[in-house]
């Protein structure tokens, strides 16, 4: 289903991925437009708020209370941690690989087969799911 301003797993904020997707969750569900059964503050948006060290009600203060997203990181930097280009570089190839060959493999092929894609092999991680649901590949 396609959401309009909802981006892309795969779209960096300040060389970050997914950060950008969790903010546009959060702005998204507080206008009424996020449908219901996608995650906020838990799943990959737990595993961004533990990377940063920031709590998920904090965050979503901040977001509404404006900003753009490269200050909104920079607060998360500020109020959590600021990882080094190598961490961060770890991070994004962990999070852009969730669900190809790891324990999170069979939610990925359940999720997959819930929205009729079992037979899209092309569809390895959580990132690429989330494209294809979204219409986006």
């Amino acid at each position: 289903m396609q959401i309009p301003n909802l981006r892309s797993s795969y779209e960096k904020v300040g060389e970050i991925v997914f950060f950008g997707r969790m903010l546009d969750k959060i702005r998204l569900y507080h206008q009424g437009k996020l449908p219901d059964d996608y995650n906020r503050g838990f799943g990959l948006d737990g595993q961004c708020l533990r990377f940063l060290q920031v709590e998920y009600d904090a965050l979503v203060k901040r977001v509404l209370s404006s900003g753009t997203d490269e200050e909104i990181l920079e607060w998360c930097f500020e109020n959590g941690r600021r990882p080094n280009n190598e961490e961060i570089q770890i991070w994004n190839q962990f999070m852009e690989k969730r669900g190809w060959r790891d324990d999170s493999t069979p939610e990925l092929e359940k999720m997959k087969a819930d929205r009729g894609f079992s037979d899209r092999n092309d569809i390895l991680t959580f990132f690429d799911f989330h494209d294809a649901d979204e219409g986006k590949s």
